[in-house]
């Protein structure tokens, strides 16, 4: 058994599930989220709580276990207080702004970066020199977080770069003069 798959989801109040044969809806004050599970994992769904069950012991259902419930727990969160990333962008003259519904990032390439991001996601910039990523499903704030440090991921001489807050860059040493 997974020590994972045997928690149970707790439902805080203003937060309502249900089931449509594999695909689990929650409904809360942040939006609506729906999960696809595999077809063989059971959920019992009381008022306070969801339980994950799997009919066997076997490798496949243990494994199923934990991720089964760990998406579950990630749907009732992401409605309730949704989740965020926030990057920091180092360098002198770079910097991000909201332009048109569009991120533009200036980090020291010819052209500015403009990012087109999902419907789903907001993203605010407070300062030049951070942005945060803010949206319910969880998956989707960590993809479009990356795919903005990938514009310029920090180097490792000066730790230039856009990276997440709070991420450390461990920095090489340089060439030394003779």
């Amino acid at each position: 058994m997974s020590r994972v798959g045997k928690l149970p989801v707790p439902i805080p109040q203003g937060v309502t599930i249900s089931q449509e044969g594999t695909r689990l809806i929650a409904k809360g004050p942040k939006g609506e989220f729906s999960v696809n599970l595999h077809k063989d994992i059971q959920l019992d769904i009381s008022e306070a709580q969801i339980d994950v069950k799997v009919p066997t012991d076997s490798k496949e259902h243990r494994s199923l276990h934990g991720l089964s419930r760990s998406l579950v727990n990630n749907a009732v969160v992401g409605v309730t207080e949704g989740f965020e990333k926030k990057l920091e962008i180092i360098g002198v003259g770079y910097r991000a702004e909201l332009a048109n519904g569009r991120l533009k990032i200036l980090v020291g390439y010819s052209h500015p970066i403009i990012f087109a991001f999902p419907n789903e996601i907001t993203i605010e910039v407070p300062d030049q020199n951070s942005i945060l990523v803010k949206g319910i499903d969880k998956q989707l704030v960590g993809q479009v977080a990356a795919k903005i440090r990938s514009f310029r991921p920090p180097e490792p001489y000066k730790g230039k770069g856009i990276r997440y807050s709070g991420e450390y860059v461990r920095k090489k040493a340089g060439k030394t003069a003779a």
